[in-house]
């Protein structure tokens, strides 16, 4: 692979860039970064003037069904919708069956991700917290990190019991790993399906009220308070009251990170009124002002990363009753564009800070290697064109699955290309 990346705005928040530059790829690694570099016909010439040229996007919150429901989707697939969405890593989350409670496992799901999609996206599992996911014991904690495990999580549900989450985050504390936690009090939330409100009593369905995820933040941060060493991170986060709970422990220098995702910074619970089950995902939709309170949290920093929570479910699976549906909608392919179509041209974020909560932040809370656009360093990114205008179309997705509520949705902006592991994908 011989690549001349020309004209490009090259954005690397570890270290500084954000200028227009050429870069120069040879077999895989960054030959040379400069202004108006020539090079020989051997290379080809990719015109990026208008685009952005960042390090590799990661997803830290993806569900990639393999092994156990592959009908829904595979680490293939994921990997395919990922590398489309401009992705160049994910990581998985362990309500697989069997769940990523053994070390075989994650070497399973990190082996099988190195194979597909000729390795163009990096998978790092994230194992589960306890046994079988089921809140009740820990899981080997040791293994599954020494096999390559970059967090801890029950996702899916809760690590509900105050003494397995002091475990937890304790010996999580060891290796330098978060514990990510799916907060929800499950005693408030039974049968529940949208937000609890005004809008739930007007369509007459259960609601998830939104103290059950603030009370289960507030619970693991006193817990974090007590232990000190622990890394604890906020998966989805959905609330104006959880993301103040945030910004508090920050304040007082606890080690907590937070994600939110696009479905919950652009949209409401109003949608519900559709009755279209690709609306329904947990946590749920919140009101206007939690999507305020989100953006809000995006553009001062409490709120680190974003992520999509992908959960694919086939056709069948959510063409029932809403109350019968699956929680979860697929998001891989359309996160770049929500990002900057809600974020960025509504002046929440710039490119920046964009490319910083795609890029930067994620590696870092996971304590994964930065990746940077300097010479001799691997070639790992994304390229982005910000101002490309599109309409979503989901049953054109790489995904196995096609549950998005953005179907035929206008958005500014999208990936149109990965590099990695030596790999490149051109949209």
């Amino acid at each position: 692979m011989k690549l001349h990346l020309k004209g490009g705005r090259l954005i690397d928040p570890t270290s500084g860039k954000d200028e227009s530059y050429d870069l120069l790829i040879v077999d895989g690694s960054i030959e040379k970064v400069g202004k108006d570099l020539s090079a020989d016909k051997s290379f080809q010439v990719v015109s990026l003037k208008g685009k952005i040229v960042a390090p590799g996007f990661i997803d830290m919150h993806v569900h990639l069904r393999e092994p156990g429901f592959e009908h829904k989707e595979t680490i293939e697939t994921g990997c395919a919708s990922a590398a489309a969405g401009g992705f160049t890593a994910v990581c998985c989350m362990p309500n697989t069956n069997p769940a990523i409670d053994d070390e075989s496992v994650v070497r399973y799901v990190r082996e099988k991700g190195k194979s597909v999609c000729d390795g163009i996206v990096d998978v790092f599992p994230i194992a589960a917290a306890t046994k079988r996911r089921e809140g009740a014991e820990l899981s080997p904690m040791a293994e599954l990190a020494e096999a390559g495990a970059v967090g801890f999580s029950d996702d899916g549900s809760p690590v509900a019991s105050a003494e397995i989450m002091r475990r937890a985050l304790e010996y999580s504390s060891m290796y330098g790993i978060p514990i990510i936690q799916h907060a929800e009090e499950t005693s408030m939330t039974q049968g529940g399906c949208m937000n609890e409100g005004l809008a739930s009593t007007r369509l007459g369905m259960l609601g998830i009220p939104p103290v059950a995820e603030e009370l289960m933040i507030a619970r693991d941060i006193i817990l974090l308070r007590y232990i000190r060493g622990a890394k604890y991170h906020v998966a989805h986060i959905s609330t104006a009251g959880a993301l103040e709970q945030v910004r508090k422990a920050k304040a007082d220098h606890l080690s907590v990170t937070c994600e939110a995702t696009p479905h919950h910074f652009s949209l409401t619970e109003d949608e519900v009124s559709s009755f279209d089950t690709n609306t329904k995902m947990n946590p749920p939709l919140r009101t206007v002002d939690d999507v305020r309170a989100l953006k809000e949290g995006l553009r001062d920093g409490a709120i680190d990363a974003i992520a999509t929570d992908h959960a694919p479910h086939t056709i069948d699976e959510k063409e029932v009753e809403y109350t019968q549906a699956p929680f979860g909608i697929v998001g891989l392919e359309t996160a770049v564009g929500l990002a900057i179509s809600e974020l960025v041209e509504m002046k929440f974020l710039t490119l920046y800070q964009l490319v910083e909560k795609l890029s930067r932040n994620p590696r870092s809370i996971l304590s994964l290697p930065p990746v940077s656009i300097v010479e001799g360093a691997v070639a790992n990114l994304t390229l982005v064109d910000p101002s490309v205008e599109w309409i979503v179309d989901s049953q054109s997705f790489r995904s196995k699955s096609k549950n998005s509520p953005f179907h035929g949705r206008r958005l500014n902006g999208r990936g149109i290309g990965v590099i990695n592991n030596g790999k490149a994908l051109l949209l």
